[in-house]
């Protein structure tokens, strides 16, 4: 039986990204061109092209901001799911701003795309072990399922224990299903092959061999990448040696790479591939 696997979008603007932070004052964002819609644009016709579906876990701020780009992802009939409200890693919040980030922009993905949001991804993946509450918090406020966790060790994010495929957590306040970013198992470690920095920087094999693991164990993938990163054009800012190879490294090639992933894959929403919102999972 084929394997779907799962192409999600972390919808944000390139001034928004955690590797930014020390050089972007997030006071000064309204001063920056927005470039996000023509970068999605250009990943929903390149899905179109593939039959491909996909998952885009939207930034509230952008919502707001692009609801007609809410509405065109919408109506290419890809799923809408939340990235909280403006990009600050749940290691950043407390409890509280954490719900009030991910009850406001459940709403306003809601009332602009009219559909329910099931899903929310944190930014940077910053649900680490010692933030689990962010879980609880998930499920109170009716989300159906996260794919925050990352089971790998990295400096900034990783949950190491986390299990490799998708899975239901339980908690105190109820469960919840977790959707785990793809990795590639070598020599009893976990490697990050899932997109982002990875599929541009490193060779294309890593993540075609971390979905055919997948594909072996009948379980899916899940892919991400961010808008940003199909755009070879965007401003450049002043930064380090590693902050510039991180963020502009591997541009030019993005796009031929996901001409390549998609035409060797099949994918879906998140939503439709573990049946959320039918009874299942």
């Amino acid at each position: 039986m084929e394997v779907s696997h799962h192409f999600t979008v972390d919808v944000e603007e390139y001034y928004q990204v955690s590797a930014l932070e020390p050089y972007v004052d997030r006071r000064e964002w309204d001063t920056f061109e927005s470039r996000v819609t023509k970068s999605v644009e250009s990943i929903l016709a390149l899905m179109s092209q593939h039959g491909a579906g996909g998952t885009f876990f939207v930034l509230g701020m952008v919502a707001e901001r692009h609801p007609s780009l809410v509405r065109q992802i919408r109506d290419c009939g890809h799923e809408i799911a939340s990235h909280g409200w403006d990009h600050r890693r749940v290691t950043q919040q407390t409890p509280e701003e954490f719900r009030d980030s991910i009850r406001r922009t459940k709403q306003v993905l809601e009332d602009i795309a009219g559909t329910e949001v099931y899903g929310f991804r944190a930014p940077s993946f910053s649900i680490v072990p010692g933030r689990e509450w962010a879980i609880d918090i998930l499920i109170e406020e009716g989300y159906r399922y996260d794919s925050s966790l990352f089971p790998i060790r990295r400096r900034g994010y990783g949950y190491p224990t986390a299990r490799r495929d998708p899975n239901t957590i339980t908690r105190p306040s109820g469960q919840l299903l977790e959707v785990p970013l793809a990795t590639l198992r070598r020599l009893g470690l976990n490697f990050p092959a899932a997109g982002g920095g990875y599929f541009r920087l490193l060779p294309y094999g890593l993540v075609r061999a971390a979905l055919q693991q997948c594909e072996a164990r009948g379980t899916p993938g899940t892919f991400y990448i961010h808008p940003w990163e199909l755009d070879e054009d965007q401003p450049r800012l002043d930064v380090n040696w590693a902050t510039r190879l991180r963020h502009y490294g591997g541009l030019s090639r993005t796009m031929p790479r996901l001409k390549r992933l998609l035409s060797e894959f099949t994918f879906v929403p998140v939503a439709d591939g573990l049946g959320v919102g039918n009874g299942v999972g």
